[in-house]
C-alpha cells in the first residue's frame, strides 16, 4: 500500500530532476509516488520527467493550478494528494531523501500531523547557502521554539511531512515564497495538532539557480512568525 506522496515543485530543473528522482528511489524505502509540479508547459523539466515515466510508473507530472510560483506549485501538490502522507522536497538535492524514512516512522509512532526536518536540532546541520538567509532562518527557528514553544527548532524549513487529513482541514493563506511551511506549522501549534521533528543535513544546490527572494518574501515570513506568539497572550 502506498501511503506517501513526494511533491517536488520545479522551475526549469532539467539539470537536477533525473538525479534527484534517482536518489529518492535509492534512499526512500517507504512505498511512494513522486509528483513533479510545474508552472508552464515550456518548463525544461517536463521532457526529462516524460523520459523517466517510460521506466517508472510511480512518477507523475502535475500542472500548477494557481499560477506561477513555488508556493502555488506546493499548494497544488498538497491539495491534490490522496495518500496518507505527503512530503515536500526540492529538485536541487538539498534535502537528503533518506530522512523521509524517519519522517514516516515518526509520524506513525507519534501520530504526528507534521514532521519537520530540522537543521537546527541536535544532529542537524546546514552546509552552504547565503549567510544572511541562514542566520535569519536559524534565529527564527530557535526563537519560535524556545520563546513561542513551537515543537520544532526549524519552522522555516520547507522539507516537511504532512498528514493529509490535517491538510484537508486547513486554508492556506500564504501568498509567496516558501512561507507556506511556517504558516502550517504555526497554525498546527496554535490549534493543538501534533508536531514532531527529525534531524536533517541541508546542502546548498550544486546545479541550476535558486529562486529564493529573501526581501520580497520576508513580510510573509514575519506575519506567521509573530502569529505564533498569539498562543501566549
Amino acid at each position: 500500500m502506498i501511503d506517501l506522496n513526494i511533491v517536488i515543485p520545479v522551475f526549469n530543473e532539467a539539470e537536477n530532476i533525473k538525479v534527484s528522482i534517482k536518489k529518492i528511489e535509492e534512499e526512500c524505502m517507504k512505498p511512494h509516488i513522486i509528483t513533479v509540479v510545474y508552472d508552464m508547459d515550456e518548463d525544461t523539466t517536463i521532457p526529462v520527467v516524460c523520459q523517466i515515466q517510460k521506466e517508472k510508473d510511480n512518477v507523475f507530472l502535475l500542472k500548477n493550478k494557481y499560477g506561477q510560483g513555488v508556493l502555488n506549485a506546493i499548494k497544488t501538490g498538497l491539495e491534490e494528494t490522496t495518500t496518507k502522507y505527503v512530503v515536500v522536497t526540492m529538485a536541487d538535492l538539498s534535502d537528503p531523501p533518506a530522512v523521509m524514512n524517519s519522517m514516516v516512522i515518526i509520524a506513525e509512532e507519534q501520530n504526528s500531523d507534521i514532521v519537520c526536518a530540522s537543521r537546527y536540532m541536535k544532529g542537524g546541520r546546514q552546509i552552504g547557502g547565503p549567510v544572511i538567509k541562514g542566520i535569519m532562518s536559524r534565529m527564527a527557528g530557535l526563537t519560535l521554539h524556545f520563546l513561542a514553544g513551537v515543537p520544532t527548532h526549524d519552522a522555516t524549513n520547507s522539507f516537511k511531512l504532512y498528514r493529509t487529513s490535517f491538510l484537508k482541514q486547513q486554508t492556506i493563506e500564504s501568498k509567496g515564497g516558501f512561507e507556506l511551511g511556517i504558516e502550517l506549522v504555526v497554525k498546527a501549534h496554535i490549534n493543538g495538532y501534533k508536531i514532531s521533528e527529525t534531524q536533517t543535513i541541508w546542502t546548498d544546490r550544486i546545479a541550476g539557480e535558486s529562486n529564493f527572494k529573501l526581501l520580497k518574501w520576508l513580510p510573509g515570513y514575519l506575519k506567521w512568525y509573530f502569529y505564533a506568539f498569539r498562543r501566549h497572550k
